[in-house]
């Protein structure tokens, strides 16, 4: 696998092969711990896939709060990119709203950028809270705001006041940080500070909190149904099919499950410091995954009636299912896979293809830190990038009013040798030997990796699913699903199984010669033939 990479590097100049080689490493044993460079901006003139700090807040973090109208304060190129591309859904709750299908902005024009686009904002506002009544507003900056100084905390706080709902100014300015890592940060910050720990809802017995889970395809749904058989409360997720209300009551859940450890992990150990409630990592994709994390969630709460009943519902939903898995395992074993996600994804979904018989051999993140990769116990060797003066770091301490001791600190030791609490061990403990995990993969790289490794699969974003596919490869984007899912839970497991399985055997583009692999057209000769 190193002559693969040394092959993949070889044509770039010395100062670009010296860069990326850190970016990329080979899991050469069990017991190794490859340190891998990470959470650093892209070189110039690489053509990068990832996001920016803007998608991270509104895309990713903000977007899924389904009654809060979200106001992108920019052009109207940037408010469509980070609108309905997730495909985070939402069911409008009696009584309730639900703005997810709508896309909001000011529009800013190049007279606002001259002479600023305030005025614009303010009206904007305006207009919401007359037309559409709800019952927050998010103002999310992009990189023109923030070039040209346009002080949308003011407005915020003006419209506040006004208005008196809550407005929340979100300085997310594309530009912001390494990537859309940023963004993630900067939400979970202003959530805390403003919203988490504000509701009075009375506290219900096996409550727990989904931190991380944007209800992609209705991923978050088919988690909560399993949960709720079981006898679990979910108070909140953050944040798909979020209402704005469940949020601020997020303080009352007994134990926090974090899915997407690089977007969230932030919120769950600054809610642990300030109402002490724990977390663990968990994982719902896969049923290896699903039936590991509700077997610790079990644990904490160490409660005869839980172990009883998610053994029973573990059985119940294998049940319904092992049959069809099996067979579908059956068609893709021995299967390759590459992943390039975001999140947590590039390590969860190699659970699930594990599952079904099919080997990871490369993985890697877009916006990675090395904890991601090697886990937290690493987190204290991590020199702070340049990035991170972009980005307000704000100070939790406890609330003497609503901090609960949820798990006495004597047990706490105890479990924590038995569960992943507060804890996460990376992606590369759970690779297996001889494998690739690339930070950062590129375009010229994803290209090279393909024609080296030859998968049988690659799954990635949108802006390379398509080079890809084109490539003869089934690539499939965990970002959104492409239009369908859920793939989480064990329900979600058997939709993944049944659509890979078809892409792999129906290989549409490798039936198709593109243009610069036929022969070259002979000077002179029209498309056609004619002359």
């Amino acid at each position: 696998m190193k002559k693969v990479i040394d092959k993949v590097l070889e044509k770039y100049p010395a100062k670009a092969f010296k860069n990326r080689k850190e970016h990329i490493v080979v899991k050469t044993g069990e017991n190794e711990k490859p340190i891998i460079q990470a959470n650093v901006r892209t070189i110039p003139g690489i053509i990068t896939n990832r996001g920016c700090c803007y998608a991270g807040c509104k895309g990713v973090v903000m977007g899924p709060i389904k009654d809060m109208l979200h106001i992108v304060h920019g052009p109207i190129g940037c408010a469509y990119y980070a609108w309905g591309t997730r495909r985070n859904k939402a069911k409008l709750e009696e009584g309730g709203q639900n703005f997810i299908e709508y896309c909001f902005s000011t529009d800013m024009q190049e007279s606002d950028i001259v002479f600023g686009g305030v005025n614009k904002l303010k009206q904007a506002i305006k207009e919401a809270v007359e037309i559409f009544h709800p019952k927050a507003i998010g103002i999310y900056a992009t990189c023109p705001v923030g070039l040209i100084g346009d002080d949308i905390n003011a407005v915020a706080q003006e419209a506040r006041k006004e208005y008196g709902i809550d407005v929340l100014a979100f300085s997310c300015e594309g530009y912001k940080g390494v990537s859309q890592s940023a963004g993630h940060h900067i939400a979970n910050n202003i959530i805390l500070e403003n919203v988490i720990g504000k509701g009075t809802k009375e506290h219900k017995k096996y409550s727990i909190g989904i931190l991380g889970e944007y209800n992609i395809g209705g991923d978050a749904w088919e988690i909560e149904r399993v949960l709720n058989k079981i006898g679990y409360n979910v108070v909140a997720t953050l944040s798909g099919d979020a209402t704005y209300e469940s949020i601020e009551n997020a303080h009352s859940a007994d134990i926090n499950l974090v899915q997407c450890h690089r977007s969230i992990n932030y919120i769950a150990e600054m809610i642990e410091t300030k109402y002490g409630t724990p977390w663990i990592k968990a994982n719902f994709i896969g049923v290896t995954g699903m039936v590991e994390t509700l077997r610790n969630l079990a644990k904490c709460f160490d409660d005869p009636y839980l172990y009883e009943k998610t053994e029973e519902v573990i059985k119940e939903e294998l049940d319904e299912i092992q049959g069809e898995i099996d067979y579908y395992k059956e068609k893709l074993k021995g299967k390759t896979a590459c992943l390039f996600v975001g999140g947590s994804r590039a390590h969860h979904y190699q659970i699930l293809l594990k599952d079904l018989g099919v080997k990871s051999i490369l993985a890697g993140y877009e916006f990675g830190h090395r904890d991601d990769y090697e886990g937290r116990e690493v987190i204290p060797t991590i020199k702070k990038d340049a990035d991170s003066k972009n980005i307000p770091e704000i100070t939790v301490t406890m609330d003497k009013d609503k901090y609960r001791i949820i798990i006495p600190e004597d047990k706490y030791e105890i479990l924590k040798q038995q569960v992943p609490l507060g804890d996460y061990t990376g992606m590369i403990k759970d690779m297996e030997e001889g494998s690739i995990v690339v930070d950062d993969l590129n375009h010229h790289e994803t290209e090279m990796f393909i024609k080296l490794l030859n998968p049988d699969m690659f799954f990635s974003g949108i802006k390379d699913k398509y080079v890809v596919q084109k490539m003869g490869v089934l690539s499939k984007q965990l970002h959104s699903y492409d239009y369908t899912g859920p793939y989480a839970g064990f329900r979600g497991a058997l939709v993944f199984a049944r659509e890979v399985a078809a892409g792999v055997y129906t290989p549409a583009w490798r039936y198709v010669t593109p243009p610069w692999k036929k022969e070259p057209m002979l000077e002179g000769t029209l498309v056609g033939g004619d002359k």
